[in-house]
């Protein structure tokens, strides 16, 4: 692609798709179709910056044109450049940053078979095969392996896209070869996926806080939801005033939960002090660590405590306007959280005056495409302006300057739905759940050998073992895998650790996000860390050296490794760990700093090359 336009034309469906979107174009500029009487509009832009400032509407135009085609072409690329005044070339860059976009013609439907790593230990390599040799040339559909679908309590897993007018999706998983073709051929046809509940083993407990109402309320009814406690937090939060609540929040000792483990009071606080206007929220739900699920459990099974959530954090920080960014592979909490969204603004929970308290505030879904890097906060910023997802150097931090150059309060969905029993018990019953330094409950994805994965609730401070025990750890246990593919691995006889985020620094070990991977002796580990290493590879955004290259090289480290050819394994081994630290010292983002961790763990603690 070049700076400037080309000649290609969008095709009508390609043109529609953009409309739809943006609205119709008003000048020959934005591609209107020209005549006599407006031939010379092309002679100068209209718009200017009104035009430029629409930037942040480049990636749902991109999702609009793969949603209704299939793929981007150069044509409705164009097209949706001149409506954006966006250089054609740097919306090049950014179609074909994401996995889910595809800048070569390829059929409407796409299945995505996920290979992670919940997946292969279940036989995802053996599901593709079938799939592909049932399907056969011609068929019409692309099979795609992915990356993790999020769905590792059903592993294996599918995902089938049909494009078109509506798009239409459909999810298999446990997927079979016959599910997942009967998905891709006719998703209005495949069997609906299980209830959320159905990944919360311990649903309807009375012990649960954070999961207590999944299972136990109509999730697409606000009503029910405020049967069931919805909105009193809410309430309570006016009462409050937003520094009451920042005060609660904090006095709570509530930190992320998305792996950094950063006090919320005190990012809440920093925004809110901030003098430049305005303020955003932005909540993060782009979980895409393989393993994690929690985040997607929670937005179907209970969307309007997101709401809601969001609602509290935002007023509370002088925000006026959210962005829900989510990623692309989960459809059915999409559908949920634009219902739940729709509802509440009907109901006057959203819009110009909150409950009438004269607070305004509105939610926008962004929605991802497949780029794990758009976890990492200023990432998912850019991503949202309309440009790469790559991470931006701090300082500044976002609380000074994040989205749109303006002060940002950043969560994920855990972090927030955790705000609500802080306001509804009060900040002094919820700290005295868990720990002293690790206060509340916990969420924590089980998958992989055990008899009953899925969701669970702790409080902070439970082991290892006793979290195994309730999902079921199966006879064989040979490594258990903490925060996923950027944390680290335990051993069998390491089921004493305290799963609280200082207990597992101090076992040599990481929390995470939540994510336990259980596998038994069945699993070949030099397989699994191979697999770890080609995700960080592929998930690489590029912009820095030491991970841009460095992944590549111990991806090639341990392809030797595993098969046993080039140089020894001691001389690889060696190269691995001066590779790890280099990336873990100089990489811009998390991604480089936590790429070599798995396989050090490996090495280190299960001798897994010995």
């Amino acid at each position: 692609m070049d700076l400037h336009f080309g000649d290609n034309k969008p095709t009508d469906d390609e043109r529609a798709a953009v409309d739809a979107l943006l609205g119709p174009p008003e000048s020959s500029w934005e591609g209107a179709a020209r005549d006599e009487m407006r031939a010379a509009d092309l002679r100068w832009a209209k718009g200017g910056r009104a035009a430029r400032d629409r930037r942040d509407l480049l990636l749902p135009g991109l999702h609009a044109i793969n949603d209704r085609i299939g793929w981007i072409s150069e044509g409705a690329l164009d097209y949706l450049c001149r409506r954006l005044t966006v250089p054609p070339s740097e919306a090049y860059g950014v179609a074909t940053f994401y996995a889910m976009f595809s800048v070569k013609p390829r059929p409407a439907t796409v299945l995505h078979v996920c290979t992670d790593l919940a997946c292969a230990a279940a036989g995802a390599s053996e599901l593709c095969a079938g799939i592909e040799a049932r399907l056969g040339p011609g068929s019409g559909v692309s099979v795609e392996r992915s990356p993790c679908l999020g769905l590792c309590e059903r592993a294996p897993a599918a995902l089938a896209i049909k494009a078109g007018d509506p798009v239409r999706t459909a999810v298999s998983a446990p997927a079979t070869v016959h599910d997942a073709v009967l998905a891709a051929s006719a998703p209005d046809s495949a069997p609906d996926e299980p209830a959320a509940a159905m990944a919360v083993p311990q649903a309807g407990g009375d012990e649960l806080v954070l999961l207590k109402r999944v299972g136990v309320v109509d999730p697409t009814s606000l009503d029910d939801y405020r049967a069931h406690g919805g909105y009193s937090a809410l309430r309570r939060a006016f009462e409050l005033g937003p520094a009451g609540v920042i005060r609660e929040v904090t006095d709570s000792g509530l930190v992320g939960r998305g792996g950094a483990a950063f006090p919320t009071g005190r990012k809440w606080q920093a925004t809110a002090s901030q003098p430049d206007h305005p303020h955003f929220l932005v909540c993060n739900a782009d979980e895409s660590e393989p393993g994690t699920f929690k985040d997607r459990v929670l937005m179907e099974g209970d969307p309007y405590a997101l709401v809601e959530a969001m609602t509290i954090a935002a007023y509370a920080t002088g925000a006026h306007k959210g962005y829900l960014y989510l990623r692309g592979e989960y459809p059915r909490a999409l559908a949920r959280l634009e219902h739940a969204i729709a509802q509440a603004r009907a109901r006057g929970f959203l819009g110009d005056d909150v409950l009438g308290q004269g607070y305004a505030f509105d939610i926008e879904i962004r929605r991802g495409a497949g780029a794990y890097i758009c976890g990492e906060e200023t990432a998912l910023f850019n991503s949202i302006e309309g440009y790469r997802g790559e991470p931006r150097s701090k300082p500044p931090f976002p609380v000074e300057k994040g989205l749109f150059g303006k002060p940002t309060v950043e969560n994920n969905v855990e972090t927030l739905v955790n705000v609500l029993p802080i306001l509804t018990m009060g900040a002094p019953a919820y700290s005295a759940i868990g720990t002293q330094r690790s206060t509340g409950p916990k969420l924590f994805c089980v998958s992989g050998s055990v008899a009953r994965p899925g969701i669970y609730e702790l409080p902070f401070g439970a082991t290892l073992g006793e979290l195994l025990e309730l999902a079921g750890v199966r006879e064989g246990l040979r490594a258990v895998l903490l925060g996923g593919a950027a944390g680290g691995f335990v051993r069998p006889d390491e089921m004493d650790i305290p799963l609280t985020f200082e207990g597992t620094r101090e076992a040599g070990t990481t929390l995470g996000s939540g994510v336990v991977l259980a596998f038994d002796d069945t699993v070949p580990l030099p397989r699994l860390l191979l697999r770890i290493a080609e995700f960080f590879r592929d998930e690489s955004c590029g912009q820095c050296v030491p991970c841009r290259v460095g992944t590549v090289r111990q991806e090639e480290a341990l392809h030797r490794i595993a098969e046993r050819t080039g140089a020894a394994a001691a001389d690889d081994i060696a190269l691995l760990r001066e590779v790890g630290r280099a990336m873990r010292d100089a990489s811009i983002c998390g991604l480089g700093q936590t790429a070599w961790n798995a396989v050090e763990s490996a090495i280190d603690r299960l001798g897994a090359y010995e």
